[in-house]
């Protein structure tokens, strides 16, 4: 018995160290695609997309995944692929999967957000934002809109209204005709409402029509290959029926289990499902479930306080926080 569990222990430690290599070498491995001459998306089977634009100064970077690990990689290509120091960082919204590689980057270097992005990470991820990490976070937070020139390009943030988060901004690269959307857009993928967070089925599809109203191209989505305008609409599409059949059956007082089984949704053709066991799952009954939730007040959006920690900031005061923001940046290593 003594030998049969000496045995299990040796196969189970193994089983452990395998496991531990394939994870490393999923967070690990990137793929580099170019968008336009001067426009990269690094893509990671643990991330978000990253966006990252070359400028005559240095490279312009649009989120940093979920490792710290990761984060400096990112650092190490987009310095490759821009030209040059990182001069700006932005971060789409507050999710772990675009923030939590921030602090491979110097602190005090220009980071982007929305104001109430940088209130979700200050209250709801609090302890992953302390001692060092805490100088990488959001410094130029805005409202509604933000504009950088940076080395001959022209970089605008803006928030459009909830959808994934109620913090959400895309990034136009406006040169280069290229916007990088966020979780706004999910490519041929079951989206994330975080309703808590201040998502919303129901007022997506309006933030998609004014996404739409922007000048680009191509578009690089949170989650999925690089897309083009038809890309934005389909997904539009298929958020507008989510949202027109869910609330149906909610009208007609359906519970969640016979709303899963009645629900006919069709603009949902070559959607991936994706999960990560113990820590999320997106497949259409999440989607269908997240938007049930929403209809019926089951999950509401969580109240934020607004407030801006001595702890937390280090000496380090927040860009001005105004409807709309516009700056012309000098070199600036980070």
């Amino acid at each position: 018995m003594r030998k049969i569990l000496g045995t299990a222990a040796v196969v189970l430690i193994g089983l452990a160290g395998i496991g531990a290599v394939v994870v490393f070498n999923r967070v690990t491995s990137f793929e580099v695609e170019p968008v336009t001459d001067d426009v990269h998306v690094i893509y990671n089977a643990i991330g978000g997309n990253v966006g990252v634009l070359r400028t005559e100064l240095g490279a312009v970077v649009v989120d940093t995944m979920t490792f710290r690990l990761q984060g400096q990689q990112i650092r190490e290509l987009a310095e490759r692929l821009g030209g040059g120091p990182t001069q700006a960082i932005i971060n789409t919204h507050y999710h772990r999967d675009h923030t939590h590689g921030n602090p491979a980057f110097a602190v005090g270097a220009r980071f982007v957000a929305t104001q109430r992005t940088r209130d979700y990470l200050m209250h709801w991820d609090s302890a992953y934002w302390d001692e060092d990490a805490a100088g990488t976070l959001p410094n130029q937070t805005f409202e509604s809109s933000h504009e950088m020139q940076i080395g001959g390009k022209t970089v605008r943030s803006h928030h459009l209204g909830a959808g994934h988060t109620g913090g959400d901004l895309v990034v136009l690269f406006v040169e280069d005709r290229v916007l990088h959307a966020g979780d706004l857009l999910f490519h041929l993928q079951y989206p994330t409402i975080d309703i808590r967070g201040g998502g919303s089925a129901r007022e997506w599809d309006a933030t998609m029509d004014r996404m739409l109203e922007l000048d680009f191209d191509s578009v690089i989505p949170g989650h999925g290959r690089v897309t083009d305008r038809e890309g934005v609409v389909a997904f539009q599409r298929f958020l507008r029926e989510l949202w027109r059949e869910v609330e149906a059956a909610v009208a007609a007082g359906k519970s969640l289990e016979e709303t899963l089984a009645t629900v006919h949704l069709t603009e949902d053709g070559g959607y991936e499902a994706r999960s990560i066991p113990f820590v999320m799952s997106r497949d259409r009954d999440s989607v269908i479930g997240r938007a049930y939730a929403e209809a019926t007040g089951a999950i509401r959006a969580a109240p934020v306080p607004r407030s801006v920690s001595s702890r937390w900031d280090r000496g380090i005061a927040p860009g001005r926080n105004t409807a709309s923001t516009a700056v012309t940046l000098e070199d600036r290593s980070s």
